[in-house]
């Protein structure tokens, strides 16, 4: 998994756990299953763009692109 995606799951697994919430919790606020959840927190799997967006938002977080100050060839 690229560096940059396992960086965003764990800025959503701080998230949910700075709220006292748990997997199962999140799932159901993001209309997802707690398996997905799961899936998603162990990193052992690539998550799709909408699964990110869903539980960000379930989050209260929002994804966006920002420009990067590294060059495209790091990305």
């Amino acid at each position: 998994m690229p560096e940059q995606c396992a960086a965003i799951i764990d800025k959503l697994i701080e998230r949910r756990h700075d709220q006292g919430m748990t997997q199962k919790e999140l799932a159901q606020a993001a209309s997802l299953t707690q398996s997905v959840i799961a899936r998603l927190e162990s990193k052992k799997v690539m998550p799709q763009l909408d699964t990110l967006v869903r539980v960000a938002a379930a989050l209260g977080c929002a994804l966006e692109i920002v420009p990067s100050t590294r060059g495209a060839e790091e990305v």
